[in-house]
């Protein structure tokens, strides 16, 4: 009699499916260079996981994980994200005297209490008591249920206050010198002067963008009289965007305009040598 195979269950073919896709997630919110695509694949990696919780029998954990995780604190980490602007350059001054060395310390002390939970759930079973509290209304969800919204009520809403108050936070801290530095006309006649003497740059108001006939839109640069391009007539979100008209054939006129006035100027030097 031949020896039967064991076949490959469900949960595993999920595992071996999604946990490549997670991990890679996961190496995608620390390298990746844009805070959006971060987060993008920081829900790559939720979703994984609940595929995951779903593979094992833990319904209630799945759809925490699509509905709270997935679909409402990473919206708000997107929503945070793109109040601040996607432009924004992370400061590396120290603000808070050793809160780098306080962060890798409660890091690590994380870390080993995950280990630690781990490996007591793999050598000693399950939790002691488990069984009694999901016994005692019901079921697993219906235990959590009756905890959340008797017991725990006032602090599962101070949870959800506190999310609410760190995306304040984040735009407060983000904003802070437009919504608490106000700047008199005296002094940003004194900063154009210095910036004028300084870097020579013109303190008079900025160009218009759009200033031809044929293409008045703002995603039109104004052009100087020599044919160049007036950099600050148009917005910087459209330049980071990349949808600023060609002007090659607007100033095409006064390009041949120039090169006919100095081949005349040659003609004019050669004839009186």
């Amino acid at each position: 009699m031949t020896p039967m195979i064991p076949l490959v269950t469900a949960s595993e073919v999920a595992f071996w499916v999604c946990a490549p896709i997670a991990v890679l997630c996961a190496l995608g919110v620390l390298l990746s260079r844009k805070a959006v695509h971060s987060a993008i694949a920081m829900a790559g990696v939720m979703i994984a996981l609940a595929v995951l919780y779903a593979a094992q029998d833990a319904p209630f954990l799945f759809v925490i994980q699509i509905v709270v995780y997935t679909g409402a604190i990473l919206m708000l980490f997107l929503f945070v994200v793109m109040l601040i602007g996607v432009d924004a350059t992370d400061s590396v001054v120290e603000t808070l005297k050793g809160h780098r060395i306080a962060s890798a310390i409660v890091a690590f002390a994380i870390g080993v209490l995950l280990i630690c939970a781990v490996a007591q759930f793999t050598l000693g079973g399950e939790p002691a008591g488990l069984a009694e509290a999901n016994a005692e209304y019901g079921g697993n969800i219906q235990s959590i249920a009756a905890l959340l919204f008797t017991k725990y009520v006032f602090l599962f809403e101070a949870t959800a206050a506190l999310l609410i108050t760190g995306a304040v936070g984040a735009m407060l801290l983000a904003h802070g010198e437009q919504l608490f530095t106000k700047v008199t006309q005296p002094e940003q006649l004194k900063n154009r002067m210095k910036a004028y003497a300084e870097d020579g740059e013109h303190p008079g108001t900025l160009p218009n963008s759009g200033v031809f006939a044929r293409h008045n839109a703002i995603s039109t640069p104004a052009l100087l009289p020599d044919g160049s391009i007036a950099e600050k007539s148009v917005s910087e979100t459209l330049r980071m965007r990349g949808v600023i008209v060609d002007v090659d054939e607007l100033r095409g006129p006064t390009t041949s305009a120039y090169a006919a006035l100095d081949a005349r100027d040659q003609e004019l030097e050669g004839d009186d040598e």
